[in-house]
């Protein structure tokens, strides 16, 4: 079942890309192609604290967005280690999470990081999850499916 947001997104991808621009990507996507029922799943390890790598990643992810039509991809980021600082209240970058979460961007934040730094969920930006370890959760994606990024 599609949320909302994500049949929206749809909608909208299918007006902005018209045929055109599906026949252009066509020849370019691996069987099986992407599509609503089977999208491109992606993971995407964020784990510096340095404002212009996080930028950089957060601008990769965009321009996945970008490549993909909107229900032909699912996106998730896990912030571990020093990332998490791009998942923590005061991040710089908060705007910009937002932004993506709107585009159903999955954020989630590594539980044992967190405990190190001694934070807890209430330190962290809206709607992001927490999963107990980041790098297994990684590993684990990646049993699913799901193709890991690490720009």
């Amino acid at each position: 079942m599609l949320s909302r947001r994500r049949w929206i997104l749809c909608v909208m991808a299918l007006a902005a890309t018209g045929p055109a621009k599906a026949q252009e990507r066509k020849g370019k996507f691996a069987d099986p192609q992407p599509d609503i029922d089977n999208p491109r799943k992606i993971v995407v390890s964020l784990s510096e604290d340095d404002p212009k790598r996080i930028n950089a990643v957060l601008s990769n992810i965009v321009n996945i967005q970008k490549y993909y039509d909107a229900a032909q991809v699912r996106l998730a980021v896990i912030a571990y280690g020093p990332g998490i600082a791009a998942v923590l209240k005061d991040s710089p970058v908060a705007p910009r999470i937002a932004g993506l979460q709107d585009l159903d961007v999955e954020f989630i934040a590594c539980g044992a990081t967190l405990e190190t730094m001694n934070k807890s969920e209430s330190d962290l930006l809206p709607e992001i999850a927490v999963v107990p370890n980041g790098l297994p959760e990684i590993v684990e994606r990646g049993l699913t499916g799901w193709t890991h990024l690490h720009p």
